[in-house]
């Protein structure tokens, strides 16, 4: 397995593990808040820790759901259109997604730096980690756009989708 392959897969266990842990957390919290409700006395903190693990939970699935193809798509119509159009739309897509998320990614990032400012008010955490979350989906959809696109402009993925690789 090549260099950029062992990176790439490397990546995907990174993001899948982090929204599983985020997705744990989310769950921990909510388990917490439901026994607390009926005990009576329900933390106000795990409001916002539910709300902060769900950020982390889409941030680090935005780009794996990309990849899988579990994102809207608009498949049923594109593939079945002639010759080689759905290629290129599958092409035109990546390569949009990876343009746009990256070129929003220096924008997210003010937004993150405009968060050292600010806490949140019943962790008490620094909002800049909390804000990191539009630029982490950002970085990962562009991550796998444009792994998508030179997968498929070097002949070693066709772009489509995991789902519809299976039919």
């Amino acid at each position: 397995m090549r260099f950029a392959e062992k990176l790439i897969h490397a990546v995907i266990l990174l993001a899948r593990i982090g929204a599983g842990l985020a997705f744990a957390v989310l769950m921990g919290a909510v388990l917490i808040q439901v026994v607390g409700r009926l005990t009576g006395y329900s933390p106000v903190w795990t409001e916002e820790l539910t709300r902060y693990a769900l950020l982390f939970m889409v941030a680090l699935g935005a780009g794996l759901a990309f990849r899988t193809g579990d994102l809207v798509n608009v498949d049923v119509i594109s593939e079945t259109l002639p010759g080689q159009l759905p290629r290129f739309l599958r092409l035109f897509a990546a390569f949009c997604t990876a343009g746009l998320a990256l070129y929003l990614l220096p924008h997210a990032w003010k937004y993150v730096s405009i968060g050292k400012m600010q806490t949140a008010p019943a962790l008490g955490i620094r909002m800049d980690f909390v804000h990191f979350t539009v630029w982490l989906m950002l970085a990962g959809l562009a991550l796998f756009g444009a792994v998508r696109v030179f997968g498929m402009l070097f002949g070693i993925d066709d772009g489509k989708p995991e789902a519809l690789k299976e039919d």
